[in-house]
């Protein structure tokens, strides 16, 4: 398909379409049997049927459908391509818009070179606490309740949909808009997916989260890919799932949250130790101080209250300012006090302010049990880009 064939198809759909063009060492997406290939499709509205789109083409240039409507694209190139994709990104997040088939879901090579993309975003945009954020509210609605995928939850990518991003959870505003969200997080993430079109959405939320902990100085984590996408916004699973910062009865909340999915004391304990990363912001959440003498300055966007002075560092000093709160401008949620306040939960705090390398161990498991909760894996056995011990 030429790219004035493909302005031509894209005007007759009812949706805004832009064409966008992928770097030529992309395959031919003809084989919907190869672990490697993505099948572009198109989503009319009226219709409620998918379409996929041929990648014969009689140029040597073809062109990437991408869905305009309330999304965040890079900028259009005109180089040459040898095969169209579409690549999701639908933020419409109703009936409307354009995704991928469902199909398997990411190729080695272009997971590490993902991963050396998103270090160089991270290190200048220092976006570790938000890309971490990324991973596990995809992962975290996860119900093992329920058998069926994808209504399950868990990490299969369909955060990327407006109906999830605006959950309240996700959203992080107080309007109940995700302008000022993880929707940021997909945009910084947006130039990666343009670059690497062969990685699913619930592999790249992962991908960034383990490499913000370990870009941080946390422990590598032993990550498993190739999980499958959801389709569209329709697999979304219901609001409420993730666990709020200040319920009438933390210790209640949290075991209600983290036991349907599967999770321990040790490991709510444990990935509670992520708070050593990130700020909070009362004009988002309702929750900490416009600013502190530890983020007035930035870096990144100066404000907001940190857990710890050190909040683009990845340690056990969480726990230690949790145990000791004497600093008034480090911020104590609800969720953060119980975990020395109940009894099965101060074991483990108490053990990872004393041993941070207890502590990387143990967060180290649970986030990469958090990161496959829910996931369909295509190889069942999964991709992995790094031998561990």
């Amino acid at each position: 398909m030429t790219t004035s064939a493909a302005s031509a198809a894209a005007i007759s759909i009812r949706n805004v379409v832009q064409i966008h063009t992928i770097p030529s060492s992309s395959s031919s997406c003809s084989s919907r049997s190869s672990s490697a290939m993505r099948f572009a499709a198109l989503y009319e509205p009226k219709k409620n049927k998918s379409h996929c789109l041929s990648s014969s083409s009689s140029s040597s240039s073809s062109a990437m459908l991408r869905w305009q409507t309330n999304s965040l694209l890079p900028p259009l190139t005109t180089y040459k391509t040898t095969v169209s994709y579409l690549k999701y990104g639908s933020r419409d997040g109703g009936r409307g818009g354009a995704f991928s088939c469902t199909c398997s879901a990411s190729v080695p090579e272009q997971l590490k070179g993902a991963r050396e993309e998103i270090k160089l975003i991270i290190q200048n945009t220092y976006s570790n606490p938000i890309l971490i954020r990324l991973g596990w509210h995809d992962a975290g609605t996860y119900d093992k309740n329920i058998n069926e995928w994808p209504k399950c939850g868990g990490a299969n990518g369909s955060l990327r949909f407006t109906v999830e991003l605006n959950h309240a959870a996700n959203a992080d505003d107080l309007k109940m808009e995700y302008l000022a969200g993880l929707h940021n997080a997909l945009k910084l993430l947006e130039p990666v997916t343009a670059k690497f079109p062969k990685i699913s959405y619930a592999d790249l939320f992962q991908l960034a989260s383990a490499t913000a902990i370990e870009l941080a100085g946390g422990p590598k984590i032993p990550m498993k890919y190739g999980r499958v996408e959801t389709a569209g916004p329709e697999d979304c699973v219901r609001e409420g799932n993730l666990p709020d910062a200040g319920p009438p009865n933390p210790a209640e909340h949290l075991r209600n949250v983290f036991y349907r999915m599967g999770l321990t004391d040790k490991e709510i304990v444990a990935l509670s130790g992520a708070h050593t990363l990130g700020r909070s912001r009362p004009d988002r959440s309702g929750w900490g101080k416009p600013e502190t003498k530890y983020t007035k300055d930035g870096p990144g966007a100066p404000g907001g209250q940190s857990w710890t002075v050190q909040w683009l560092k990845f340690d056990n000093s969480y726990f230690k300012d949790i145990k000791e709160q004497r600093d008034a401008d480090l911020l104590v949620l609800p969720t953060d006090a119980v975990l020395f306040e109940d009894a099965s939960f101060k074991v483990y705090a108490e053990q990872y302010a004393e041993n941070q390398e207890t502590f990387f161990k143990d967060y180290a498991s649970a986030h990469k049990k958090l990161s496959e909760l829910g996931a369909k894996f295509d190889p069942p056995e999964g991709i992995y880009i790094d031998e561990f011990p």
